[in-house]
């Protein structure tokens, strides 16, 4: 019996120090590691969420941008943080779901990270650069089945979602287009506008303003219906190519082992963040959609994402070593 006693005396004492941890949290800066560069959707989405953390966490909440690899250079250096809780990782689709499927030394999975929150959803748009003479999908595909070889795609880098989308367009159409691959979305929309690419595909949110302002030509949406911001703008579907439906996710991670206490914190601030009037302001001007879900409901969405974009990639034939 004593020894039963002694058994349940050490169990106790052995989770005490990580439930106190738990209790104190948090009591230093955050920080919030962004796996691309400045000026990029992630980013973005990021900044608008950091201060507004900070005050429901009561200390601030530090964005720090590591890019490269598609992302995965910032996402093995949070799986390697302590799981603390002070340092976590703003994931999207192209770190979360398709990196660690296409890079044969990515070092993680979806499932390597411990889910906080889901926060945002937004849609992508096909833009070519103004001098394309194409004003339809369709239109672009007959200019690259009638110029082999001649068109060029941006993209983020490789392995990220305006990668795998580019390539599936390719696939899909049975075009030849070349991609190059920039170190981030900011400078993939620069060398669209710059007309170094002819061709990207982005979060509508980056894309709209250049838009509107004629530096670059929106084709079509992948959402599954027209956005609200570009009505005008038909989705890929409605162009042509059945089953286009792409989202562009971003959601909050850390590393595995991080108690469940600590995370459900966190996901209570970025709820609160998300529930403010100027985030959900900027979030329906940039054609984001607010998502705060539990860590369990992000843990089991990432998990279906994940066997739906391993089919995707399979049909680009996608591999970086």
């Amino acid at each position: 019996m004593k020894q039963k006693v002694i058994a349940v005396l050490a169990v106790l004492v052995a989770h005490l120090p990580a439930s106190q941890s738990a209790q104190a949290f948090p009591d230093r800066p955050i920080k919030l590691v962004v796996p691309s560069p400045a000026g990029g959707p992630p980013d973005v989405m990021a900044r608008l969420l950091s201060d507004k953390m900070a005050a429901a966490l009561g200390q601030p909440v530090v964005v720090e941008n590591r890019g490269g690899a598609g992302g995965t250079i910032g996402a093995r250096a949070v799986l390697a943080a302590e799981p603390d809780g002070y340092t976590i990782l703003m994931g999207s689709t192209s770190t979360l779901l398709i990196a660690p499927a296409i890079y044969k030394n990515a070092g993680y999975h979806t499932g390597s990270f411990a889910p906080i929150a889901r926060v945002a959803d937004s849609i992508e748009v096909l833009a070519v650069h103004p001098a394309v003479a194409a004003k339809s999908v369709a239109e672009l595909v007959s200019l690259a089945k009638s110029k082999p070889g001649a068109l060029n795609f941006g993209s983020a880098g490789l392995g990220t979602l305006p990668h795998i989308e580019g390539e599936l367009l390719k696939a899909r159409a049975q075009i030849d287009i070349n991609h190059v691959p920039y170190r981030g979305g900011g400078l993939a929309l620069t060398g669209l506008i710059g007309g170094q690419v002819q061709i990207l595909f982005s979060t509508l949110t980056q894309m709209l303003p250049n838009m509107q302002d004629g530096r670059v030509r929106g084709l079509a949406v992948t959402g599954a219906v027209r956005s609200k911001l570009a009505p005008d703008i038909p989705t890929m579907v409605e162009s042509g190519f059945d089953q286009f439906v792409v989202t562009s996710i971003s959601a909050i991670v850390a590393p595995p082992g991080t108690p469940i206490e600590i995370r459900r914190r966190l996901n209570q601030a970025v709820a609160r963040a998300l529930a403010s009037e100027d985030v959900m302001r900027s979030l329906s001007n940039m054609g984001g959609e607010a998502r705060p879900t539990s860590p369990e409901e992000l843990g089991s969405y990432l998990a279906g994402e994940q066997q739906r974009w391993g089919k995707i990639i399979e049909a680009t034939k996608v591999s970086v070593e």
